[in-house]
């Protein structure tokens, strides 16, 4: 409308009031001096001002005021509320755009189960190995409508699907906040307002095992130089034993065969041999009816293992005590600020003070985080073993190449230099063929 204004197509402009106009005075003002320069009048029915007139731009810096203020205290109020939601731990959802949710009638978040479905689809086939560009096209060439209710996914909202704590159900609070009412400009909140994590807020799709097993999958991805993860089953778990390098498929006389990719990056090229596809096919139904041969033996030593080593409560109860002992050394360190700012103290034996205290505190917080951390590892290599175990309770002898099966079990495969190859499944376990 101002562009067709400036263009001489509007004489006059009828606004219901100033706070309708504009919330910011300064724009208020700009826009009607610039309209004024062209000769273009404004009319505010409700205050009875034309911007014409010569006590005009008086009574429009005036109200102008009030409708930026009214805008603030509406801000904040807006702001205040939903950060007494968050404190409630009351979680709410974009449910429009948010896959695998919709509203329930108690204002809890219920899981839709046809959108649930395509969620677990997502996580399982990235555990497969598959990338979230190959996640995004398969949904997309499935005719899968994307969480905006597009025909076409994005890699970025698959990545965004497996990093949301949401599906497992859990919720961290005010992950961004609005720095300024007027631009209304969105910032992601590193400490600047508090934030909250609900556990247990609402039910889950994922289990917290599978979404900490996504988590370091996505770290271990992160950190890797293998350019891997392509929708090869074989591609980014087959290994030169020499040298450590990915075996990489390569085309030979119109048949693909799998190499080392470093073979001749080194003075001496590795001594490891070439494999066809089939060489590895048939050494994996080998190597996985050995293993489910003594799987009875297998599950019970998983189980034992999975109690002992995946055990998250030793951790839990040494993370309470940790924030206990942060507490009382934050306790001190503001003890001796005050008692500084209120008597007559050494400054060099404050600092000294203050500099132990800070350095205890930031010893027991790095050790917090690392306490932390070992608790997702241990809560993700649990949901691995539980989904290695599921697979082989489920799976009898098999006669010929089961990718499914492949992806359930196998971790990596080594290939050794007099042409064996050394199978690590997922539980450690080893099996040369």
């Amino acid at each position: 409308m101002v562009q067709d204004a400036l263009a001489g197509k509007i004489d006059l402009i009828i606004t219901k009031s100033v706070s309708r106009f504009a919330r910011n005075t300064v724009d208020t003002l700009t826009t009607i001096r610039l309209l004024k320069e062209h000769g273009v009048e404004v009319y505010f029915e409700e205050q009875n001002i034309y911007s014409l007139d010569s006590k005009g731009e008086l009574l429009l810096t005036i109200m102008s005021s009030l409708a930026q203020e009214e805008s603030r205290n509406i801000s904040e109020n807006v702001t205040w509320g939903m950060r007494k939601r968050f404190a409630d731990g009351k979680v709410a959802l974009p449910y429009k755009q948010f896959l695998g949710y919709k509203k329930g009638a108690d204002g809890i978040p219920e899981i839709v189960p046809e959108e649930a479905a395509i969620v677990k689809l997502i996580y399982r086939l990235f555990m497969e190995g598959k990338s979230p560009a190959y996640i995004a096209r398969f949904l997309s060439s499935c005719n899968i409508p994307s969480p905006a209710e597009r025909p076409q996914w994005r890699p970025e909202t698959v990545k965004s699907i497996l990093s949301n704590e949401k599906y497992k159900g859990d919720a961290i609070l005010q992950k961004t906040f609005c720095t300024d009412f007027l631009t209304k400009k969105m910032k992601v909140n590193e400490g600047e307002v508090p934030q909250y994590y609900v556990e247990n807020s609402h039910p889950a799709i994922i289990s917290p095992e599978m979404f900490e097993a996504v988590q370091a999958e996505l770290v271990k991805r992160k950190r890797s130089n293998h350019r891997n993860y392509t929708p090869h089953c074989f591609s980014g778990r087959v290994f030169c034993d020499e040298c450590g390098a990915l075996y990489g498929s390569k085309v030979w006389h119109s048949k693909t065969v799998w190499q080392c990719n470093a073979r001749h990056k080194g003075k001496t090229a590795c001594q490891t041999p070439a494999l066809r596809d089939e060489t590895l096919q048939d050494a994996f139904v080998m190597a996985i009816n050995r293993t489910l041969h003594k799987k009875d033996e297998i599950i019970r030593i998983c189980e034992a293992t999975m109690e002992k080593r995946c055990d998250i409560q030793p951790l839990k109860e040494e993370q309470k005590k940790l924030q206990a002992e942060l507490e009382v050394t934050r306790g001190l360190m503001e003890r001796l600020i005050t008692l500084n700012a209120t008597t007559v103290m050494d400054q060099d034996e404050y600092n000294r003070q203050f500099a132990e205290y800070e350095a205890r505190y930031n010893e027991i917080r790095q050790r917090i985080a690392d306490v932390e951390s070992e608790q997702k590892q241990r809560v993700g290599k649990r949901g691995k073993l539980a989904e290695y175990l599921e697979t082989l309770k489920n799976q009898g002898i098999i006669s010929s190449f089961n990718e499914t099966l492949w992806y359930g079990t196998v971790e990596q495969v080594r290939v050794l230099k007099d042409g064996k190859l050394r199978f690590i499944f997922k539980d450690g376990s080893m099996v040369d063929c």
